[in-house]
């Protein structure tokens, strides 16, 4: 892959983070992202490193960013600049998660079945997701996980979310869709089935109209993120999607 496309997708990721975000501040090697209506969100609120940035300096960096969150996140989206930051965020006592950037392959779908949906309409399936994956945190919690997405409208030209139903009208998969027609690029996030409805191809009819809607648009350039450590990376491997990079999350709190 050009490196010229993977500088187009990472500049993408960190305007979208910026354009997402109550407010910014520049640091060295990147920037920080608030929101306080979301401060449980630790993706709304997180360090971002963009470029290069002294390795052992950078928990101090994010201590002095985030210092008044229970959290820390810092995200960086060279794959080198990461590798480079691991050890000393680890010894100041943050995981660290690896995450593969995927890129579609070959024409796109001719259509797809899911369709176009506001907030309101996934707010309950996306509540019950996060109660289920978060049993014990408190209902505040989960409804800045949910309202969050709002936010997300701001980040891109094109913000479009997609779901698919079974025949009684449910909405049990869904995902997000951010379209920036100028560059050429759309990036498909967060496509998440109901446990219950997984394997029936409600997740594919969702992935095939994001894929369309961005042809459509004439993004060329269409991408995913996953998490380098769990299946769903297989599952996109199968349909048509490759890996050609990889960036870099570190946690604490």
């Amino acid at each position: 892959m050009p490196n010229s496309e993977l500088q187009r997708i990472n500049s993408f990721l960190s305007a979208f983070a910026r354009r997402q975000a109550a407010r910014s501040v520049d640091l060295p090697g990147g920037f920080a992202v608030y929101d306080d209506a979301f401060a449980h969100s630790r993706a709304n609120n997180q360090v971002i490193i963009d470029t290069t940035v002294a390795s052992e300096a950078l928990p101090a960096i994010a201590e002095e960013a985030l210092g008044h969150l229970p959290h820390r996140l810092i995200s960086v989206l060279d794959d080198e600049v990461g590798m480079a930051c691991a050890q000393p965020l680890i010894r100041d006592g943050y995981t660290h998660s690896t995450y593969l950037v995927m890129l579609h392959a070959g024409p796109a779908p001719a259509s797809g079945a899911a369709e176009k949906l506001d907030l309101d309409a996934i707010r309950i399936p996306l509540t019950r997701r996060w109660r289920g994956l978060l049993p014990d945190v408190d209902d505040e919690v989960i409804r800045h996980l949910v309202d969050r997405r709002e936010a997300r409208r701001r980040g891109a030209d094109i913000v479009h979310f997609l779901g698919a139903r079974t025949e009684e009208g449910e909405i049990v998969s869904w995902a997000d869709l951010y379209l920036d027609p100028a560059t050429g690029i759309a990036q498909i996030e967060d496509l998440i089935t109901s446990e219950a409805h997984l394997g029936r191809g409600y997740a594919d009819a969702v992935l095939t109209t994001a894929l369309r809607l961005a042809a459509d648009k004439n993004c060329g350039t269409r991408f995913l993120t996953a998490d380098a450590a769990d299946w769903p990376r297989h599952w996109y491997e199968r349909r048509g999607f490759s890996v050609v990079d990889h960036f870099h999350c570190f946690e604490r709190g």
